[in-house]
Protein backbone atom coordinates (compact mmCIF):
# COMPACT_ATOMS: atom_id res chain seq x y z
CA UNK A 1 0.00 0.00 0.00
CA UNK A 2 2.83 2.41 0.87
CA UNK A 3 4.53 1.71 -2.47
CA UNK A 4 1.28 2.48 -4.31
CA UNK A 5 0.93 5.79 -2.47
CA UNK A 6 4.53 6.78 -3.24
CA UNK A 7 4.18 6.03 -6.94
CA UNK A 8 0.92 7.97 -7.03
CA UNK A 9 2.76 10.97 -5.57
CA UNK A 10 5.47 10.62 -8.22
CA UNK A 11 2.86 10.61 -10.97
CA UNK A 12 1.26 13.74 -9.53
CA UNK A 13 4.62 15.49 -9.25
CA UNK A 14 5.49 14.70 -12.85
CA UNK A 15 2.23 16.28 -13.98
CA UNK A 16 2.86 19.36 -11.84
CA UNK A 17 6.57 19.94 -12.45
CA UNK A 18 6.74 19.29 -16.20
CA UNK A 19 4.65 21.19 -18.69
CA UNK A 20 2.30 18.85 -20.49
CA UNK A 21 1.96 21.21 -23.48
CA UNK A 22 4.62 19.49 -25.59
CA UNK A 23 4.98 16.23 -23.70
CA UNK A 24 2.99 13.05 -23.80
CA UNK A 25 2.63 11.27 -20.47
CA UNK A 26 3.62 7.60 -20.65
CA UNK A 27 3.41 4.97 -17.94
CA UNK A 28 6.16 2.44 -17.28
CA UNK A 29 4.76 -1.02 -17.98
CA UNK A 30 5.99 -3.26 -15.12
CA UNK A 31 5.20 -6.44 -17.05
CA UNK A 32 7.64 -5.49 -19.81
CA UNK A 33 10.22 -3.63 -17.71
CA UNK A 34 13.30 -5.13 -16.05
CA UNK A 35 15.68 -3.63 -13.49
CA UNK A 36 18.58 -6.03 -13.00
CA UNK A 37 21.84 -5.73 -11.09
CA UNK A 38 25.16 -7.55 -10.94
CA UNK A 39 27.76 -7.52 -8.16
CA UNK A 40 31.04 -9.34 -7.54
CA UNK A 41 30.96 -12.23 -5.08
CA UNK A 42 34.08 -13.67 -3.42
CA UNK A 43 36.07 -11.71 -6.07
CA UNK A 44 35.92 -14.66 -8.49
CA UNK A 45 32.29 -14.49 -9.70
CA UNK A 46 29.30 -12.26 -10.34
CA UNK A 47 25.84 -12.65 -8.82
CA UNK A 48 22.79 -11.15 -10.49
CA UNK A 49 19.37 -10.18 -9.25
CA UNK A 50 16.28 -8.25 -10.22
CA UNK A 51 13.58 -6.02 -8.75
CA UNK A 52 10.10 -7.30 -9.58
CA UNK A 53 8.08 -4.17 -8.73
CA UNK A 54 8.82 -1.05 -10.78
CA UNK A 55 6.56 1.92 -11.50
CA UNK A 56 6.93 5.39 -12.94
CA UNK A 57 6.13 7.92 -15.63
CA UNK A 58 7.90 9.39 -18.62
CA UNK A 59 6.96 12.80 -19.95
CA UNK A 60 7.95 12.18 -23.56
CA UNK A 61 8.68 15.02 -25.97
CA UNK A 62 8.72 13.49 -29.44
CA UNK A 63 10.14 16.62 -31.12
CA UNK A 64 12.92 17.23 -28.60
CA UNK A 65 13.83 14.34 -26.31
CA UNK A 66 16.00 16.63 -24.17
CA UNK A 67 12.77 18.25 -22.96
CA UNK A 68 11.47 14.91 -21.69
CA UNK A 69 11.54 13.77 -18.05
CA UNK A 70 11.31 10.53 -16.08
CA UNK A 71 10.36 9.50 -12.55
CA UNK A 72 10.82 5.90 -11.36
CA UNK A 73 10.08 4.06 -8.11
CA UNK A 74 11.42 0.57 -7.32
CA UNK A 75 10.17 -1.45 -4.37
CA UNK A 76 13.23 -2.79 -2.49
CA UNK A 77 11.34 -5.71 -0.94
CA UNK A 78 10.69 -7.05 -4.45
CA UNK A 79 14.36 -8.00 -4.86
CA UNK A 80 15.00 -11.51 -6.14
CA UNK A 81 18.25 -13.40 -6.67
CA UNK A 82 16.48 -16.78 -6.82
CA UNK A 83 17.71 -17.64 -3.33
CA UNK A 84 15.35 -16.99 -0.41
CA UNK A 85 18.03 -16.84 2.27
CA UNK A 86 20.12 -14.36 0.29
CA UNK A 87 17.07 -12.29 -0.64
CA UNK A 88 16.04 -11.99 3.02
CA UNK A 89 19.56 -10.86 3.88
CA UNK A 90 19.44 -8.25 1.11
CA UNK A 91 16.13 -6.94 2.49
CA UNK A 92 17.64 -6.61 5.97
CA UNK A 93 19.37 -3.59 7.51
CA UNK A 94 22.72 -4.96 6.29
CA UNK A 95 21.74 -3.96 2.76
CA UNK A 96 18.46 -2.30 1.64
CA UNK A 97 16.65 -2.16 5.00
CA UNK A 98 13.40 -2.68 3.09
CA UNK A 99 11.25 -2.42 6.21
CA UNK A 100 12.35 1.21 6.69
CA UNK A 101 13.44 2.43 3.25
CA UNK A 102 10.98 0.64 1.02
CA UNK A 103 11.53 2.48 -2.27
CA UNK A 104 14.43 3.42 -4.53
CA UNK A 105 13.63 6.46 -6.67
CA UNK A 106 15.16 8.20 -9.67
CA UNK A 107 13.93 11.64 -10.73
CA UNK A 108 15.52 13.23 -13.78
CA UNK A 109 16.60 16.87 -13.75
CA UNK A 110 17.87 17.16 -17.33
CA UNK A 111 18.44 15.09 -20.46
CA UNK A 112 21.15 15.71 -23.05
CA UNK A 113 22.23 14.11 -26.31
CA UNK A 114 25.42 12.03 -26.11
CA UNK A 115 26.72 10.29 -29.23
CA UNK A 116 24.14 7.79 -30.44
CA UNK A 117 22.23 8.00 -27.18
CA UNK A 118 21.34 10.31 -24.32
CA UNK A 119 22.22 10.95 -20.69
CA UNK A 120 19.57 11.59 -18.06
CA UNK A 121 21.01 13.46 -15.09
CA UNK A 122 18.92 13.13 -11.97
CA UNK A 123 18.59 12.31 -8.28
CA UNK A 124 18.94 8.67 -7.24
CA UNK A 125 17.66 8.01 -3.72
CA UNK A 126 18.51 4.79 -1.90
CA UNK A 127 18.29 4.16 1.86
CA UNK A 128 17.47 7.82 2.40
CA UNK A 129 20.62 9.00 0.62
CA UNK A 130 20.17 11.14 -2.50
CA UNK A 131 22.95 11.63 -5.02
CA UNK A 132 22.97 13.12 -8.50
CA UNK A 133 23.92 10.53 -11.12
CA UNK A 134 24.27 10.37 -14.89
CA UNK A 135 22.18 7.61 -16.46
CA UNK A 136 23.20 6.87 -20.08
CA UNK A 137 20.35 5.46 -22.17
CA UNK A 138 19.29 4.67 -25.70
CA UNK A 139 15.89 4.63 -27.36
CA UNK A 140 15.25 1.08 -28.57
CA UNK A 141 12.10 1.95 -30.47
CA UNK A 142 9.04 4.16 -30.75
CA UNK A 143 5.67 2.90 -31.95
CA UNK A 144 2.52 4.90 -32.54
CA UNK A 145 -0.79 3.21 -31.87
CA UNK A 146 -4.36 4.48 -31.68
CA UNK A 147 -4.07 4.73 -27.87
CA UNK A 148 -0.81 6.66 -28.04
CA UNK A 149 2.95 6.12 -28.03
CA UNK A 150 4.83 3.00 -26.98
CA UNK A 151 8.49 3.60 -26.10
CA UNK A 152 11.41 1.28 -25.42
CA UNK A 153 14.50 2.39 -23.49
CA UNK A 154 17.72 0.64 -22.49
CA UNK A 155 19.95 2.13 -19.77
CA UNK A 156 22.87 1.14 -17.56
CA UNK A 157 25.02 2.61 -14.82
CA UNK A 158 27.37 1.52 -12.04
CA UNK A 159 27.12 2.80 -8.47
CA UNK A 160 29.21 2.36 -5.35
CA UNK A 161 26.82 0.86 -2.78
CA UNK A 162 28.88 2.36 0.06
CA UNK A 163 27.90 5.85 -1.20
CA UNK A 164 24.30 5.01 -0.27
CA UNK A 165 24.94 3.50 3.14
CA UNK A 166 24.75 -0.11 1.94
CA UNK A 167 27.94 -0.99 3.80
CA UNK A 168 27.82 -4.65 4.78
CA UNK A 169 31.54 -5.31 4.44
CA UNK A 170 32.51 -8.81 5.56
CA UNK A 171 36.02 -9.53 4.34
CA UNK A 172 37.88 -12.54 3.03
CA UNK A 173 41.22 -13.65 4.50
CA UNK A 174 43.09 -11.57 1.91
CA UNK A 175 41.16 -8.39 2.76
CA UNK A 176 38.86 -8.39 -0.26
CA UNK A 177 35.12 -8.01 0.29
CA UNK A 178 32.77 -10.97 0.12
CA UNK A 179 30.33 -8.69 -1.77
CA UNK A 180 31.88 -6.06 -4.03
CA UNK A 181 31.25 -2.34 -3.64
CA UNK A 182 30.45 -1.64 -7.30
CA UNK A 183 26.95 -2.57 -8.46
CA UNK A 184 26.16 -2.64 -12.16
CA UNK A 185 22.54 -1.81 -12.92
CA UNK A 186 20.89 -2.65 -16.24
CA UNK A 187 17.46 -1.28 -17.09
CA UNK A 188 15.07 -2.14 -19.90
CA UNK A 189 11.87 -0.11 -19.94
CA UNK A 190 8.72 -0.29 -21.99
CA UNK A 191 6.49 2.74 -21.55
CA UNK A 192 2.91 3.00 -22.82
CA UNK A 193 -0.11 5.28 -22.66
CA UNK A 194 -1.62 5.30 -19.14
CA UNK A 195 -4.29 2.69 -18.57
CA UNK A 196 -7.81 4.01 -18.20
CA UNK A 197 -9.00 3.97 -14.60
Amino acid sequence: MRFTKITAVLFALSACTVSSFAQEELEIDPVHTNVNFTVRHMVVAKVSGTFKEVAGTIMYDEKDLTKSAVKVAIKTASISTQNDRRDNHLRSADFFDAATDSVITFVSKSIKKSGDGYIATGDLTLRGVTKTVDLPFQILGVRKEARGTYLGIEAALTIDRFDYGVKWDRKLDDGNLVVGKDVQININVEARPPRKQ
